[in-house]
């Protein structure tokens, strides 16, 4: 067994350490000998307010239990008092945590500066000032630990966040900086990408996945990284419920052009598949750029480029580039008027030259000249609507360099390359997007840097303004698509006045924009082929950027995780050769192995399936709008009165409403003690049998209970089965009125020796197979777009049935409807034709999307029985199988 990782006589700042994670951080520092210092500002999760009590209780926790701590209410933004505090009260600051944070989420479409700036001013300019702070106290004793604060939604982008996805992605570039300029120094900076449960994600997960995404799994990687044992530095790293993996950046090998006239937009597009292509040569794992003089004199020695079938123009497009007063801008903007596009020339210097140049080739009005700011993009925008009506591409190249060592750096040279770079692509692009999403048209190029994606020296400022423009623009891809509004982003390597401060002469002249702005018009036309996507371009060369991440190390979720077994487990958590590392596109993707690990126990054996298991009593009361909301959610008319109107002379509800009140109930037992490998996201509805044992139920309200009991668990090789039987009485009289068996299917958690057939409980474990005859009646039934949105109010609001995002997670392209709800449109179809029914069993064959066409097609049998079976039409396929009713013609037994 490896040695405890002890912190005594050491410094640990933690931010945002008042609640979630970083209390979490802060009381595991406390208990292994740090002195700790507990900042929080006391705001809510949005930013809002401040209080001292949050620190105040967490330093009390801390004394409480021996150890040493103090508390600063300071916000990130003032970060040298939060290091001065440490330094007052314990001499030094050894380990740095920048955990603090908020959230604005907003779609693009309807976000704020206010929600543009909060989120920047919190999770960027607060982690560079309270490292700047702390750098000198580091550098002079030789000696400091980094952890930086990322997010799933910067490394991929995620739908509502353009601001927390562009700040979470910038934190990356500036910890792989941190990480080159402290190396000499023994700083070492790490980045982490943490899934837990706290204020923040609270407010957009579902509190089952939430109680499985304790802090507790993410300290251990951050004690690892930060012990002075550990030289681990610039590395990139996710966690979250027992996983642990390592990212890296994957680039392409590439296509590479002769560079000449024949390299055009045209010429790109006929050779798309290689610049996208990492399996056919070994893909690069670089830490800087690449080989840009080798490959110009390897371009010049190529033939002319092959221009393909297909023809690519701008044709009357408008177009927007800033920073177009030379350099690459200035290369962008002649090739697009070259074909057809008209030019809006932004520069804050002089865009009168490349204007009159554009006009005297392609004729006056071409190209127009714009000196705003790209801070002012509101006026840049207005500029071109006001003189061509509209604006189609935007292309942000404006720029400037500040570059210095981190620890000659002023908050000044910090800010201003903030601005220009990330900001004004920001106002630019919001400018534009009502125009965009008027039209349905859209292309944003915007301009990355390999500074930015792979970190480097004396460019703290600009690799974290450059890495945030990635994550900025791979959100408002996903975002945009629908509206046929495409981002991409760009790391040109070309020769300019900006990159003349840091090249040789010769470079500069030797690597021409030109060789650059192909690609650029490309991704800005009708046939751009990709969205959210980073590409690195010069010299004639283009290749793909994307994330590998280790198949990492998965640990058991039923004991406590330790800062020793991620040593033990090291060199498995980063090893990409093991054939296991994966590419992550998406917040989805990347969360399905964190998902996967909640399953992961180390013993658990199978209970005995006894009946005496009981679940706690479940109380439900409804009232006449619950009734009429669920016969819409199940299909029902407003033209059908005694379903949706409450005086009509024969109102009711349907006899499927039997399911709604038993739903709390049929959760209450904990299937973790019943069957191995237990993991939620593995669970399956299978069969559902309703009785109805009193009939009609009052319209005008009532009050009923609960109570679920086990009725067995089968093993069934890689999956068990579960069955559950709840009773429904009222609550009042105590007379049953409703009585459910739901059979639970659990993937990957069979195989435990059990019994694999279950009993036989007549007809709710009936087969019910279909005559082989043509069925008795059919009904035909379209259902709505709107249907999973109407019927999750009567009670089940499981996201995979409303959020694109678990629908994902589940491998469904989108939202599908509940099962339970396929089953109430089914009932009503025979309850319409044959009149009600005494019980109905169902079996859960496949999935249906809401606006799909249900076929219900049933077979009249002898003694009452209707067999019947539901499909998809669209799809031709099955949704409900080994499905029956019996049939009641004396309602006054029920």
């Amino acid at each position: 067994m490896p040695h405890e990782l002890r912190f005594d006589g050491q410094t640990v700042v933690i931010t945002g350490a008042g609640g979630g994670l970083g209390r979490a951080y802060a009381l595991f520092f406390g208990s292994r000998g740090a002195n700790v210092v507990v900042n929080d500002l006391g705001s809510s999760s949005q930013g809002e307010g401040h209080s001292t009590k949050a620190a105040d209780v967490v330093v009390e926790e801390i004394k409480k239990a021996g150890g040493n701590a103090v508390a600063n209410y300071d916000s990130v933004e003032f970060g040298d008092r939060i290091i001065e505090t440490a330094i007052k009260a314990f001499g030094s600051v050894h380990v740095l945590i920048n955990n603090a944070g908020i959230l604005r989420d907003v779609s693009f479409k309807n976000m704020k500066d206010g929600d543009w700036d909060l989120i920047q001013l919190v999770h960027l300019k607060g982690a560079y000032k309270t490292t700047k702070a702390a750098w000198p106290v580091f550098r002079k004793q030789k000696f400091g630990r980094i952890i930086n604060t990322a997010s799933a939604a910067g490394l991929y982008g995620s739908f509502g966040q353009a601001n927390y996805s562009a700040a979470k992605l910038g934190l990356v570039g500036f910890t792989e900086t941190l990480a080159k300029e402290g190396a000499k120094y023994g700083i070492f900076a790490n980045v982490i990408a943490p899934m837990a449960a706290s204020r923040m994600t609270q407010t957009v997960m579902p509190e089952d996945l939430l109680s499985m995404l304790k802090p507790e799994w993410i300290i251990p990687l951050v004690a690892y990284l930060t012990h002075k044992d550990t030289e681990e530095t610039g590395g990139i790293y996710e966690a979250g419920a027992g996983f642990v993996a390592k990212l890296r950046w994957e680039r392409a090998n590439g296509a590479l052009f002769k560079t000449d006239d024949s390299f055009t937009p045209a010429s790109i597009l006929a050779r798309w598949s290689e610049i996208q292509d990492f399996k056919s040569k070994t893909p690069q794992y670089p830490t800087g750029p690449n080989d840009f003089m080798a490959l110009l004199e390897s371009a010049r020695e190529l033939p002319s480029n092959k221009q393909g079938d297909v023809k690519v123009d701008v044709k009357d497009k408008v177009v927007i580039v800033t920073g177009a007063g030379g350099g690459l801008g200035r290369a962008y903007a002649l090739l697009f008027a070259k074909i057809g596009a008209k030019l809006v020339i932004n520069d804050v210097g002089d865009p009168n030259g490349t204007v009159n140049e554009i006009n005297k080739l392609y004729g006056e009005g071409s190209a127009i000249s714009d000196r705003h700011s790209v801070e002012e993009g509101d006026a840049v925008v207005k500029t071109a609507v006001d003189h061509f009506g509209t604006v189609h591409v935007v292309v942000n190249n404006a720029g400037i360099l500040r570059d210095k060592s981190f620890a000659s750096m002023t908050d000044d040279q910090w800010d201003q390359v903030i601005a220009v770079h990330l900001r004004g692509a920001y106002k630019i692009t919001k400018a534009a997007w009502p125009y965009f999403l008027k039209q349905k048209f859209g292309r944003i190029v915007n301009t990355t840097s390999t500074s930015g994606i792979y970190g480097n020296f004396g460019q703290a400022n600009y690799a974290t303004a450059k890495c945030a423009i990635i994550g900025f623009t791979k959100t408002i891809a996903l975002e945009g698509k629908k509206y046929n509004i495409f981002a991409n982003a760009i790391a040109p390597n070309a020769g300019t006045n900006m990159t003349r401060t840091i090249l040789p002469e010769e470079l500069v002249q030797a690597f021409k924009p030109d060789y650059v702005a192909p690609l650029a018009v490309l991704l800005s036309s009708d046939m751009a082929p990709v969205t959210g996507e980073i590409f690195e371009t010069g010299s004639g060369w283009i290749g793909n950027t994307r994330w590998q991440r280790t198949g990492g190390v998965g640990f058991a979720v039923d004991k406590p995780l330790t800062p020793e077994a991620i040593q033990e487990n090291w060199a498995k958590i980063t090893d990409f050769s093991d054939g296991r590392a994966t590419h992550p596109k998406t917040t989805q993707e990347s969360m399905a192995a964190i998902l996967e690990n909640m399953s992961n126990k180390s013993s658990v054996s199978p209970s005995s399936a006894s009946s005496e298991q009981t679940g706690p009593d479940f109380h439900f009361s409804y009232e006449t709008r619950d009734l009429i909301l669920y016969n819409l959610g199940v299909g029902a008319k407003a033209s059908e009165l005694k379903y949706v109107f409450e005086s009509a002379d024969e109102f009711t509800v349907l006899p499927t409403y039997g399911v709604i009140p038993y739903f709390g109930a049929s959760g209450s037992l904990d299937f973790s003690e019943l069957v191995p490998n237990f993991n939620p996201m593995m669970l399956l509805h299978g069969e559902q049998y309703l009785e109805i044992k009193s009939w009609p139920i009052p319209t005008s309200g009532g009050r009923l209970v609960s109570k679920a009991r086990l009725i067995e668990v089968l093993d069934k090789g890689k999956a068990a089965c579960v069955i559950t039987g709840t009773e429904t009485n009222d609550a009042e009289t105590g007379k049953p009125v409703f009585y459910n068996e739901s059979t639970i299917f659990l993937r990957g958690s069979g195989g435990f020796g059990g019994s694999s057939k279950g009993k036989d409980r007549g007809a709710a474990t009936a087969a019910n197979t279909p005559p082989k005859r043509a069925p008795d009646f059919v009904a035909v039934v379209k259902t709505s777009e709107d249907q999973a949105a109407i019927y999750r109010l009567s009670g089940d609001y499981n996201p995979l049935h409303i959020d694109p995002a678990f629908a994902a997670v589940g491998k469904f392209p989108k939202p599908i409807l509940h099962g339970l709800c396929t089953f109430g449109i089914s009932g009503k179809q025979i309850y319409d034709k044959f009149g009600m029914f005494k019980n109905i069993k169902v079996r859960f064959a496949g999935h249906v999307f809401p606006g799909e066409t249900l076929k219900v097609e049933m077979w009249k049998l002898g003694g009452g029985k209707i067999i019947f079976q539901t499909t998809v039409i669209e799809r031709n396929a099955v949704a409900i199988s080994s499905a029956a009713v019996e049939l009641v013609t004396d309602t006054s037994k029920l």
